[in-house]
Order: C-alpha cells, then structure tokens, then sequence
C-alpha cells in the first residue's frame, strides 16, 4: 500500500474512527484518573497518560492475536480492571498534603496506561485489520487519534466536575467492560455451554454493579 495513495488514505481514516469509537472508556479512565490531580498538572496528566497509553497499544498490537488466543488472560485483565474501577470510584484525593504532587502524577499516569492496556486487548484487533500489515500505516492512525482521545477526557473531567455522580457512572463502566471481558474469555468458553447473544451485555451488567 503505497503512501498518499487513496487506498492508504482510507485505511488511515478507517484506523482513526476504528480508535475514535474504542476509545471512549480510555477518556473516562484518563479523566477519572486525573481528576484530584491540582489543576495545573491535569494536562500533564492527561498528555503522559494518553500518550504511553497509546505507544502501549502500537506494542500491544502487533501481538494482539496470538495474545487474546491464550486461556485466562482476560480473566486476569478483567478482574484488575474491576479493581482499577472500585479503586477510581473509592479514591476521595484526601488532603493532598501527605503525598507530593509529583507522586500523584505518576500515579494518574500508571492507572492511565495500565487500564488502557486491560481494555486495549480487545481494541487493537480491529486497528491491527485496518492497517492491513502496514507499520506506518498504524503508526500514522493510533498517533493522529491521540489528541482526539485528550480533547476527550478533558471534556469529560469538566463534566465530573460539575456532576460528580459521573464518577459513578465511569466506574460502572470499567466494570461493565471487564464483565464482558472475562466471559468472553476463551477459557471460559471452552467450559461453558453456548449462551445467548445477549450474555455478554448481562456479564457487562453484572461488572458494573459489582464495581459500583
């Protein structure tokens, strides 16, 4: 596929609407992880954490296959995206004067990636499609989406601040992905029966009250 060529053009913009439409959970952990940061380090926040998220899901991709076809792993993403839900919900900041600032950044920013990993083993298969084998081509497609995913989540952290009850609401939504994720695990498939269509979305909604 040749640079600048339509077809290269298509399978770009098919990249950017492919991250554009999965990374709508990746806003949310990304505001709900920068939100008690001081108001002068949540862009800071916001740009280290969606920048290594987004290297993170390069690397991840080109592994994503062989990855999401091995027993158990999303079970084990799953159950530490739970985790990262109830921790994002039950996290209050406290006073901010026991722990450095700095240390609450890189705290922001190790949620960010780390959350963005769990979620991204499923993500990155429809990018790694769209690229159709090509490096730059994916490289090009992840890079053009990050300040789309940052404009993002700083909407949504003006939103949570506003309405604080979409704190809730984000948690539930981590724990509705990580549901999803861990029955659709292939391990759990190989023991289990075949399920309705509609078993994903009653797993997502168990997560989510779980978490919440």
């Amino acid at each position: 596929m040749e640079f600048g060529s339509p077809q290269f053009w298509l399978a770009g913009l098919e990249i950017i609407v492919i991250n554009i439409l999965l990374s709508g959970d990746n806003a949310v952990v990304i505001a709900l992880a920068c939100r008690n940061l001081p108001v002068h380090q949540r862009r800071w926040g916001v740009f280290w954490g969606a920048g290594g998220a987004i290297a993170l899901r390069i690397v991840l991709t080109f592994f994503a296959i062989s990855l999401l076809d091995l027993p158990w792993l999303k079970i084990i993403g799953g159950v530490l995206l739970l985790w990262i839900g109830v921790k994002l919900i039950a996290d209050d900041g406290g006073d901010g004067h026991e722990v450095k600032a700095s240390d609450q950044l890189f705290a922001a920013v190790r949620t960010i990636v780390v959350a963005d990993l769990v979620m991204s083993l499923d993500n990155v298969i429809g990018v790694a499609a769209a690229a159709k084998g090509s490096l730059f081509l994916l490289v090009f497609g992840l890079v053009v989406s990050i300040p789309l995913v940052i404009v993002g989540s700083q909407l949504i952290m003006k939103a949570i601040e506003r309405f604080p009850i979409l704190v809730m609401a984000g948690g539930g939504l981590l724990g509705y992905v990580a549901g999803q994720m861990i029955l659709t695990d292939p391990g759990v498939v190989g023991l289990l029966p075949p399920l309705p269509a509609w078993s994903a979305k009653a797993a997502g909604g168990i997560g989510a009250l779980l978490v919440v």
